[in-house]
């Protein structure tokens, strides 16, 4: 059942101003140059600063952190109390420390003329200097759940002063493995507090943790997790595999791709992409969990400042990485996931400007291109002019029955976590 149709709460909102938060708030919103909320934001916004829990179904980059920080922070500069040692007034959880970074900044952005205290609390890093911060009470804590659950098992987070809990990109919390850490930690917090739950997708154990958590939530949602956006042109470059590095060096000899993020399916992928790209004295960066949380956040740092043209990433980037002006997504490699397609090539074509997803595809490639096609509901153009250009047979019916996906069916349950976790650790 949608919310809404019967209340007032979400009509669409002209400005910020409208929504009636805190005047330092806007002060700030201004000073950025935040004028018009997102439909996520105009939608969310007034349901939970009328305290509401809020079921939000958006992905990336539809301004959702704006949606549950901003009446958080209009609550908490509304309502000042002293925190004791070692507590928080919030936790925001996020499922990669990329993402938990980008929202503790966007957090301290809108805050800048605040007495509002936050800090980003993940693994990589040292964790002495976290536990030192938390010391003098922090308002709002965002945070991965392993390092949050290093600190609250500690007795270094503490939550008898918790007055709200975020659950940010639910579905990948799900996909990596986290869902026993969420629950843990969400059964140590006050019984009565805001929760506020985000996912891309709904799958039935997302249903079930929200049914577990929200007490009768507002639903709202834009950009089903099916869409891509119309602002990005997509492409498929049909090539042999060993053919890719050399296709992936003929199309960055075009100028045209000023930043692009280029995606791989493990981490071994992305250390040959580089060498290639090295060989090619084409500036570059990586990300994937072979890399320190300093290396990861100077990569980033790097192709946000233009001081690299391309940035090499293994799926924990594509819901984590927030880089305005990337003019190309490259897929080296097409997901197993059909929806991590969606992810990855929704990291250019923002707000409002045109971006290029190129795709290359080999033979392995061919049954999770079906799959995207089948998800996304669009025939992606095929790129036939090309010296690396290989035609393959479609598929048979007895390949489709011998490949991965019916073996996984067989697989004992046990057996497909042990598969997803080797997966995770390779990313």
């Amino acid at each position: 059942m949608w919310h809404g149709a019967k209340k007032k709460p979400w009509i669409i909102m002209s400005d910020f101003k409208s929504l009636n938060l805190h005047p330092a708030i806007l002060k700030e919103l201004e000073a950025n140059s935040y004028v018009t909320p997102t439909p996520i934001q105009a939608k969310a916004i007034p349901h939970l600063l009328n305290g509401k829990d809020l079921l939000g179904i958006a992905q990336t980059g539809t301004g959702k952190t704006a949606s549950f920080s901003l009446p958080m922070i209009n609550r908490f500069a509304s309502n000042p109390i002293k925190l004791e040692a070692n507590h928080t007034r919030a936790v925001v959880m996020a499922p990669t420390r990329e993402l938990a970074t980008q929202i503790h900044q966007n957090i301290a952005k809108y805050t800048a003329s605040l007495d509002i205290s936050s800090t980003v609390i993940i693994g990589g890093v040292r964790k002495e200097n976290q536990i030192e911060e938390m010391k003098k009470g922090v308002d709002i804590v965002v945070g991965t759940p392993g390092r949050l659950m290093d600190l609250m098992h500690g007795g270094n987070l503490l939550f008898n002063q918790l007055e709200i809990f975020v659950l940010d990109e639910a579905d990948m919390m799900l996909d990596m493995g986290f869902f026993e850490d969420v629950k843990v930690i969400s059964s140590r917090l006050p019984e009565v507090r805001q929760n506020i739950l985000f996912s891309a997708t709904m799958p039935a154990e997302i249903e079930a943790l929200a049914k577990g958590l929200l007490i009768k939530p507002v639903k709202v949602a834009v950009a089903p997790e099916s869409t891509t956006v119309d602002t990005v042109d997509q492409k498929i470059y049909f090539v042999e595999e060993n053919d890719k590095y050399d296709l992936l060096s003929l199309l960055l000899n075009d100028e045209s791709i000023e930043r692009a993020l280029i995606f791989c399916k493990a981490k071994y992928g992305v250390a040959n992409v580089i060498k290639v790209l090295d060989e090619k004295e084409i500036t570059s960066g990586e990300i994937h969990s072979n890399r320190t949380q300093s290396q990861r956040d100077q990569a980033i740092a790097d192709f946000t400042e233009g001081k690299i043209r391309v940035l090499v990433a293994t799926d924990i980037a594509s819901r984590g990485i927030d880089v305005k002006g990337v003019s190309h997504v490259i897929n080296f490699n097409l997901p197993e996931d059909a929806t991590y397609y969606v992810h990855r090539i929704g990291r250019t074509g923002r707000a409002g400007k045109e971006g290029t997803a190129i795709s290359l595809c080999g033979e392995r490639d061919l049954s999770l291109l079906r799959n995207i096609k089948k998800l996304i509901k669009v025939e992606i153009p095929s790129i036939l002019d090309h010296p690396f250009h290989k035609e393959f047979p479609p598929i048979s019916a007895k390949k489709r029955s011998q490949g991965p996906r019916s073996r996984n069916r067989k697989r004992p349950s046990q057996a497909k976590r042990r598969a997803k976790q080797k997966f995770i650790e390779n990313l």
